[in-house]
């Protein structure tokens, strides 16, 4: 990546900003080295790993980790047989106080429904070594003192030097004392001098006081002196204090040895939490700045929605919209001075590398980046006294610099493209240089004042008009982009806002040519279409999110009303079969009471015979009456008609709506109409006319049931009509009429099926040829209706 775009785009500042929010040296090392990442799969894991440290910030509190020091100085000393102090030691401890909550924090997200998968090798790696940091504690007060704990050697050595301090104390108390002390010391105080015990005497007194002198006053009048009676207690606390820094040695050289037992647990904990610190420092910079994980593509393809400048007041920026890539690969923003143009070319570009760092960007969600190999800028005044260079100079060194670099994955942003010089030849020099990258499908963001490279982008195929808003009513720019409507530099409108006199910028107006004012006019006409159009398609989307969750909605309604009517067309068939089956195993059972009764008793009285008949017949009523209920119950609706035309108003009871009928029925019975807004093909029989009446008369249409299935004659007819019959509907009609035949004793019936196709006269002949009370059947001849009609005659 180009280091000088860091600079120029002042990446330095997020990283600094990024490093504030880590806590240990590892972490604030890991933000500072920071750069972007130019592999696809790397940016996705970076950005998913701030997004599941963000997530866990927001449910859980940040990692409860504070300031730790970097321990790995001390584990190569270790490697080496070295003994640590007791600063180190601690140092370690605090490392393993933070990988145990590290641990013990991250434990309440297992089994979670967020789980976080990136960062659980992390965690699962840390090892507290509860052990050794215990002891370390135990043994270990601060970094100065060692606690009497640690061992019975060091507490017993501690209790013999307090019992000689304590007798050095009395022994010099009672000197001080005795009248001789208050003679000859000059203070009744005991003093320390090279660390052993002394008493202030006086230097007149030196002969008469015994013992050893180890310093005086600057005066010379006071000696500090040892009494004689106190010295070997001395020289034993003296002894005593080296047993006990020997045994201070030898307790941190067992500790030692046990750190170094887990060189590479410790090793590996350090450089885990400074890796978990630096991940939450990224979260936690996110959080601050409500910003959200970006998309990222290979496609070269910028859709940064709402976009704010980092450095910037969150609370006062203005959120911008900046989109590339797609319908065109190069973007000219103009606009007024100080209107936004070059924040605007900022964000981007600082957008991108905090993207492709890992780091989440201030936009919202589903803001899309590119990944780029390079990202190069111009941007500010770059001019050089050093190298004796003026600003158009050092604009250009740049800018060659950068067209020898740039590649087709390269994001080049120029700041005042052609700025510095003759604005002809600086207009000229700026379209030739887009022309360059745009023949070389570079993606490109540039800001100007000429209103030749304003034509340019408008005459070019894959370049874009943007600009940045000015309220011409407020005289102030509003910092908004728009994208696709070229921008007007409003000279006059602000000098005049900043007080130049009119008189003045009227002249300046009328020195304007003519082709300039109305370009600048065509330019004012796009920015009202424009808002106008934006207004519009707001408002547009809207109604069309509307109809979409109205057509779901009826969508959702016909195919639960479907199954509904599925369900009662299935439940009514199967209480129809079973009723019918009931009447013709009733039926059955009396026929062969007749048969038996007739073989058994020839003679048998008729009267019997008549009311076992009138049984079947009252039986037989009281079923058609159970089912003629049920079925005008499923049927009070008006039967369906398939000869539906244009114009009609209809009641849809697919979607519970009236409609207008559109076009009539195609093949399949579909016919469409139109509800409200939405137009849509349903099938003619959801459909029935609005005028026609709530109480038709069944007929023996398609879907019908006619009454005569289901009603029964006492005095059976000697013919049965099934014309305009369906198949499964006319053989129910055949089985009763076949039942009551023979049960009326009439030796021979007459069934017209027509002729059509030939299939209900198959089906009804199929039908004869298993019925066990027919003798014989056959098809009617001249003068009875031929091949339309079948004589049925029974045993």
């Amino acid at each position: 990546m180009n280091n000088k775009v860091y600079k120029t785009l002042e990446y330095n500042k997020i990283i600094e900003q990024l490093s504030s929010f880590a806590y240990s040296s590892i972490g604030k090392d890991l933000c500072n080295n920071l750069e972007p990442y130019t592999d696809y799969n790397t940016i996705v894991n970076l950005q998913k790993e701030t997004s599941e440290a963000l997530t866990m910030i927001i449910k859980k509190g940040s990692l409860p980790m504070r300031y730790f020091q970097d321990i790995k100085p001390s584990l190569n000393r270790l490697k080496l047989g070295g003994s640590l102090n007791m600063q180190e030691l601690l140092n370690m401890s605090q490392v393993l106080d933070c990988a145990a909550k590290a641990k013990q924090y991250n434990n309440s997200f297992v089994n979670n429904e967020d789980a976080i998968h990136h960062l659980d090798s992390l965690f699962e790696v840390l090892q507290p070594l509860t052990n050794l940091n215990s002891e370390i504690k135990r043994c270990i007060i601060s970094d100065e003192e060692m606690s009497d704990n640690a061992s019975s050697e060091l507490r017993s050595i501690r209790r013999s030097i307090k019992n000689i301090n304590d007798r050095i104390r009395e022994n010099l108390n009672n000197i001080i004392n005795s009248s001789n002390g208050r003679t000859m010391l000059q203070e009744n105080v005991i003093t320390m001098r090279n660390n052993r015990y002394c008493l202030p005497v006086k230097q007149e007194y030196r002969q008469q006081f015994p013992g050893m002198i180890h310093d005086q006053s600057s005066t010379g009048s006071t000696l500090f002196i040892e009494p004689m009676s106190v010295v070997k207690m001395n020289n034993d606390i003296k002894e005593l204090l080296g047993k006990e820094q020997e045994e201070i040695e030898r307790v941190l050289a067992l500790l030692s040895n046990e750190a170094a037992e887990n060189i590479e647990a410790l090793h590996t904990n350090v450089e885990t939490l400074g890796q978990l610190d630096f991940i939450f420092a990224k979260a936690s910079y996110s959080n601050s700045l409500n910003c959200s994980e970006p998309q990222f593509n290979t496609d070269r393809k910028i859709n940064i929605k709402k976009g704010r400048h980092p450095l910037l007041a969150q609370d006062e920026v203005v959120p911008i919209d900046i989109y590339l890539g797609d319908d065109f690969s190069m973007l000219i923003i103009t606009g007024p001075n100080t209107g936004g143009k070059t924040v605007s070319l900022k964000t981007l570009g600082l957008l991108t590398l905090m993207g492709q760092s890992g780091l989440h960007i201030p936009a919202f969600d589903g803001s899309e980046l590119s990944v780029f190999n390079n990202v190069f800028a111009d941007i500010g005044d770059e001019q050089s006294i050093e190298q004796s260079l003026s600003t158009f100079s050092s604009h250009m060194s740049n800018i060659i610099n950068i067209l020898q670099r740039a590649s087709v994955d390269s994001l080049v942003l120029f700041d005042e493209l052609g700025a510095g010089t003759d604005p002809t030849e600086g207009a000229a020099l700026a379209m030739s240089i887009l022309q360059y990258l745009h023949d070389n499908d570079i993606r490109t963001v540039a800001t100007t004042h000429y209103s030749e490279l304003k034509v340019f982008a408008l005459s070019t195929q894959g370049i874009e008009n943007g600009s940045c808003e000015f309220d011409v009513k407020t005289l102030k720019p509003t910092y908004k982009l728009l994208i696709g409507v070229p921008g007007k530099s409003n000279a006059f409108a602000i000098s005049n806002r900043l007080g130049l006199p009119n008189h003045i910028i009227d002249n300046a107006k009328a020195l304007i040519g003519h082709q300039d004012k109305q370009f600048e006019d065509l330019i004012t006409d796009l920015e009202i279409n424009k808002k106008f159009i934006e207004k519009e398609k707001q408002t547009t989307q809207k109604y069309r999110e509307e109809v979409e969750q109205l057509k779901q909605e009826l969508e959702d309604r016909k195919e639960k009303i479907q199954a509904q009517k599925e369900d009662v067309l299935k439940e009514a068939k199967i209480n129809a079969h079973k009723i019918l089956q009931e009447a013709k195993d009733f039926a059955d059972e009396s026929i062969r009471k007749f048969n038996k009764w007739q073989k058994d008793s020839p003679s048998i009285n008729q009267s019997m015979l008549e009311k076992e008949r009138q049984d079947v017949r009252k039986r037989l009523s009281n079923i058609e009456k159970g089912l003629s209920t049920g079925l005008k119950a499923k049927t009070n609706a008006p039967s369906p008609k398939k000869n539906f035309k244009a114009g009609d108003k209809v009641f849809v009871s697919a979607f519970n709506q009236e409609g207008i009928v559109l076009k009539e029925a195609n093949n399949k019975g579909d016919v469409f109409v139109q509800i409200g807004i939405i137009k849509t093909s349903v099938h003619f029989s959801n459909l029935s006319l609005v005028q026609e009446s709530a109480n038709h008369t069944t007929s023996k249409g398609k879907g019908s049931v006619n009454k005569q299935s289901i009603t029964k004659s006492a005095s059976i007819k000697p013919e049965l009509d099934l014309r305009g019959y369906l198949v499964d509907d006319a053989l129910t009609e055949v089985e009763k009429y076949i039942d009551d035949g023979f049960l009326s004793n009439i030796g021979q019936v007459t069934i017209i099926h027509g002729k059509g196709t030939g299939a209900l006269r198959d089906a009804i002949h199929a039908f004869l040829k298993r019925n066990k009370h027919i003798k014989s059947y056959r098809l009617g001849k001249f003068g009875e209706g031929e091949s339309g009609v079948t004589i049925v005659e029974f045993k």
